[in-house]
């Protein structure tokens, strides 16, 4: 069967997703008097909807996703390819697309050699938690088998993953929650906890604190965000994941780095932890590596993980019991391997750490300019803007403000994000994460935008 449209009446296309389209974290009596927006065509950073309305992109498919743009011939060449010779086998057995990809990933990832194929990061995510209570279960006698987790952070949205959620609001109206996961501090500068000189080792030794009042003979993982994505862009202060990194190894804790939003050159370096020194253990990652051409997740791990599980072959109980179904599947690899290629041929990562910077200046105009602007922060092209009604005490702005400032630049033609329904109180957070190729004029397209609704709403 065809998909016939009429491009210049996609009326009926509305009205298919109007009565039928379960919309994600949508509010769906809108759509009683709205219409729903169907997304039509893109085409590098620009969008055009059923309406035909031009759109940029400044948050990479809404969720921090299309790392090398819309339209991308190659990826979708090189999945039709792929598709044509093998689709699918399960994850039991290899593929020629998942073994060079694998390998190509870990030449990118010093220190770890194991990739587990699923297709979420939530998913990606549970793998983890599953690996560490087996280890628990095999190597400690049932002890470390709590995963420690941070506030603000946010690791996936099924039950287990949720678990781990440092976003109460995500997590709200889903539990009970299993038990073992236990929440540390964040570890946001601007607003404090602790009045102290060396901030991010203190918001460090806030962990070692909950690692002692739990027992360190229980805790058998730490899960952070190398930079807390919507929970408020919190990029760590200076210090900190030095810390981290002994405080882990002081106790033996596996590190667990999710790297979800900040994998694939988010940040301007491959991994968003390779900014810091950091060894994880565990890294997982999902949205930006294929740019959503094809779903693919990927749980990456170090030998010494890896040997945990081949301990006692004898045992029938002594591997990985686990499989993901669409972990299978041949077009997310081989989708990530032209994006990696994309990636490097078009110097990607140095484009982004460049206009990262530009962005980051705009937005510092923009704090000059706007005294709702409380402060201004970010990493490579992942960046924000906390929105505050005074800048002395930091009142945080109201949520429907933040949002109406989101509205207005979409009335523009500008897609941008806002932290929302995470932490209760403190929603108000602009989030910019356009494409990595992004240029200067895109920028400053964007951040005009912004500056026009911030005078509007604020007026």
């Amino acid at each position: 069967m065809t998909l016939a449209l009429n491009l210049n009446d996609l009326s009926h296309v509305v009205e298919a997703d109007r009565a039928h389209v379960w919309h994600h974290l949508s509010q769906h009596k809108q759509y009683e008097t709205v219409d729903p927006r169907v997304f039509v065509e893109g085409k590098g950073l620009r969008l055009w909807d059923a309406k035909g309305k031009e759109y940029i992109d400044a948050v990479s498919g809404a969720v921090w996703t299309v790392n090398v743009g819309y339209g991308r011939e190659s990826i979708a060449n090189a999945i039709r390819d792929q598709l044509v010779k093998l689709n699918y086998y399960a994850g039991a057995a290899g593929t020629v697309p998942g073994a060079l990809f694998a390998e190509k990933l870990i030449t990118k990832m010093p220190g770890l050699t194991r990739v587990y194929y699923s297709n979420s990061g939530s998913e990606a995510n549970e793998k983890v938690y599953k690996m560490v209570r087996q280890i628990a279960h095999r190597h400690h006698k049932g002890k470390k088998w709590k995963i420690l987790y941070r506030e603000r952070d946010y690791h996936g949205t099924t039950i287990g993953a949720l678990a781990t959620s440092g976003q109460t609001q995500r997590a709200e109206q889903y539990g009970p929650y299993p038990d073992g996961f236990v929440m540390v501090p964040h570890c946001l500068e601007y607003r404090k906890q602790w009045d102290v000189e060396n901030y991010g080792e203190r918001a460090a030794d806030a962990i070692e604190e909950v690692i002692l009042r739990e027992g360190p003979d229980t805790i058998g993982c730490l899960v952070l965000e190398p930079v807390t994505a919507g929970g408020g862009v919190i990029v760590p202060p200076e210090g900190y994941w030095p810390r981290v990194m002994e405080i882990c190894r002081k106790y033996d804790i596996l590190l667990h780095i999710d790297e979800v939003v900040c994998g694939l050159g988010r940040t301007g370096t491959w991994f968003g932890y390779q900014h810091y020194g950091v060894e994880p253990d565990f890294v997982t990652m999902a949205k930006g590596v294929a740019s959503g051409y094809a779903a693919i997740s990927c749980t990456v791990t170090s030998e010494r993980v890896f040997e945990m599980f081949k301990d006692d072959p004898a045992d029938t109980m002594s591997y990985f019991r686990d499989i993901s179904t669409f972990g299978g599947c041949t077009s997310g690899p081989v989708a990530a391997l032209e994006n990696m290629r994309i990636i490097e041929d078009e110097g990607l990562l140095e484009n982004t750490t460049r206009m990262g910077e530009h962005c980051l200046n705009n937005l510092r105009g923009l704090m000059e300019r706007h005294k709702v602007v409380g402060d201004v922060r970010g990493k490579g092209l992942f960046l924000g803007a906390e929105l505050v009604t005074d800048r002395a005490t930091k009142e945080p702005m109201d949520e429907k403000r933040v949002q109406a400032v989101v509205a207005d630049c979409l009335a523009q033609g500008v897609i941008i994000g806002a932290t929302n329904r995470s932490v209760p109180g403190l929603n108000n957070t602009l989030c910019l994460s356009p494409a990595l190729i992004v240029t200067a004029d895109d920028i400053d397209r964007i951040t005009d935008a912004i500056d026009g609704a911030l005078t509007r709403v604020f007026a």
